[in-house]
């Protein structure tokens, strides 16, 4: 029996909760009808506990801290948590690491509160917590194990399973979904597995709850009490997303609109009280989201950092919620374009089956040059030709195959791509939209589609690689005005990264320099160059010597875009 958890327990104790969550597995599976009915709960508690294993069985010091094991082991569970209730976890484990810190090791006492402390950060992660889950379990183990009164680990232990058995046991009766089929609520059914390994651990014998685990109801198909509902959103979405912490509220008022089951969670080093450093440059979240429009979602991140990793499933059943825009829609199952409710006209012959075409928005001869020689249909774009709704449900109709990709870089040209999509998708065609935020991004996006894969794997893919190509500009200002790094006047030439102003000069090449230090110093390995119109003729070649000198083991591509919005985009990817 343990008095207290050093490194090598909390070893034992990972070692010995994703064993029984793999066993149990399957049938976590079956129990999972909330949120969604898409059985995965525990592949995903099994995937997100893997993760955390292999970190926490990372070499270390003789005698290093317990807080350091539980860090890393909260760190590796965000990074690589699957679903709702793998990143519900995953915050558990790291309000517990920030509540323990660098400690040696944790007694009962210090184990209360940290379990206390996780309960929070994981209703924080949680937009919109419900009674009857997984996090309702989790804080009646963490009320249990305070009612305790004691400072002996094992003693708090085992009332912290007891505990969330009982709250387990209440979740049907706290949740429609699992009363009407009968069923615990699968995250929390997981939860207790793992709270009961922990006991095992401290107590060195099985530990037998009030009420044994043998006698939980099994699956709404073993019951017979009737199949779940159809889910509102048909995607689950997930991604890793670079980002400073004072934009994330902004993302979670985006996903809000766009979905519902939406966890934010840190994935950054947890420190004392795992609370994000609100002053830190950028951190890195998993967001997980369910939601019809995938594009969307994905953009959402866009807007506010990196996103990365991006990871979508179709969910069990038909999206049904009204005003929803399906990426991917079945074009049979869309009978109404959503943002203007017209029926919008159909073409007689329909897309021709086979094939996959992609369509960009873009301004610059040069730039439209190249992406026709990609294969793109593109649509020209400038302060006299906007991207309308007709030009790129025109463009669409001219790829002649039923799957195409709107690649749109521009606000204007998301919203038309988006309203063109939805028109598209009733005359028969399968549409999905890809958002960027420079041309570098679409060229990005067009290096990696391929047409061998899935429809929606590649579109998927695209989406990432755009996302994962940081992009900055060169511009020459046409009056004066105040910016976060000074005022610049009329003719001074600006550098924007990632739409901020970071820099002011008066020489193109010397902005261009400093601007690609800058990127690269945040590591890069392959370098595009688009100049524009207006760029002195031997502005790639001082910047292609630049970066063979300083950084060699860099690749550089070079573009004349002809673009009138700008003398250089840059891409680092």
């Amino acid at each position: 029996m343990l008095d207290s958890l050093d490194a090598a327990a909390v070893r034992r104790w990972c070692a010995v909760g994703l064993d029984a969550l793999r066993r149990h597995q399957h049938r976590i599976d079956e129990l999972n009808v909330y949120p969604v009915a898409d059985r995965d709960t525990g592949t995903n508690l099994v995937l997100t506990l893997d993760a955390a294993y292999q970190a926490a069985m990372e070499e270390d010091p003789v005698g290093a801290p317990v807080g350091l094991i539980l860090a890393r082991m909260a760190r590796a569970a965000a990074r690589d948590a699957r679903g709702n209730s793998g990143v519900i976890i995953s915050e558990l484990l790291r309000g517990i690491a920030g509540a323990v810190e660098d400690a040696a090791t944790i007694d009962g006492r210090r184990f209360t509160q940290a379990l206390g402390q996780g309960v929070r950060a994981g209703y924080a992660a949680v937009a919109e917590p419900a009674e009857g889950t997984m996090l309702s379990v989790a804080n009646a183990a963490a009320v249990a194990a305070d009612g305790a009164g004691s400072d002996r680990l094992p003693e708090v232990v085992r009332a912290a399973v007891t505990g969330a058995v009982e709250a387990l046991l209440r979740t049907p009766d706290q949740l429609l979904p699992l009363a009407r089929a009968g069923v615990v609520d699968a995250g929390g059914y997981g939860l207790v597995l793992f709270l009961q390994a922990l006991a095992e651990v401290v107590t060195g014998e099985e530990v037998r709850p009030t009420f044994p685990l043998e006698r939980l109801p099994h699956g709404h198909e073993e019951q017979g009490k009737g199949a779940p509902e159809p889910p509102d959103f048909e995607y689950e979405v997930q991604y890793l997303l670079d980002a400073a912490p004072s934009r994330i509220e902004e993302l979670k008022q985006r996903l809000r609109t766009l979905g519902d089951s939406l966890v934010v969670a840190e994935a950054t080093e947890p420190g004392n009280g795992a609370e994000p450093a609100d002053n830190a440059e950028t951190a890195c979240w998993n967001v997980h989201v369910h939601v019809n429009d995938i594009g969307a979602a994905i953009e959402a991140g866009l807007q506010v950092g990196r996103p990365h990793r991006i990871s979508v499933t179709r969910l069990t059943g038909q999206a049904g919620t009204a005003g929803a825009r399906p990426l991917f829609a079945d074009p049979r199952s869309v009978s109404r374009t959503p943002d203007t409710g017209q029926v919008p006209k159909t073409q007689p012959s329909g897309p021709k089956q086979g094939g996959r075409g992609v369509v960009v928005t873009v301004e610059g001869d040069g730039l439209a040059e190249l992406l026709r020689s990609e294969g793109a249909v593109v649509v020209t774009v400038g302060p006299e030709q906007p991207a309308t709704t007709e030009r790129l449900l025109e463009a669409i109709h001219h790829c002649g195959v039923a799957d195409v990709v709107v690649v749109a870089d521009d606000e204007t040209g998301r919203e038309a791509a988006d309203t063109a999509a939805g028109r598209a998708r009733e005359e028969g065609y399968t549409v999905g939209v890809v958002p960027v935020r420079s041309p570098v991004q679409a060229l990005a996006a067009l290096a990696v589609r391929d047409p061998s894969r899935r429809f929606e794997d590649d579109v998927i893919a695209m989406a990432e690689a755009a996302g994962a190509c940081r992009t900055a500009q060169l511009t020459v200002a046409s009056r004066e005005a105040l910016t976060l790094v000074g005022r610049c006047r009329a003719g001074d030439v600006v550098a924007l990264l990632d739409g901020e102003v970071v820099l002011i000069g008066d020489d193109i090449l010397t902005v261009a320099r400093d601007l690609l230090d800058r990127m690269l110093g945040g590591g890069g390995e392959l370098v595009t160059l688009v100049t524009g119109a207006g760029a002195p003729a031997t502005l790639a070649d001082e910047l292609v010597e630049h970066l063979r000198r300083h950084w060699p083991f860099v690749e550089c591509q070079t573009y004349q875009g002809g673009q009138s919005t700008g003398p250089l985009f840059i891409g680092v990817e």
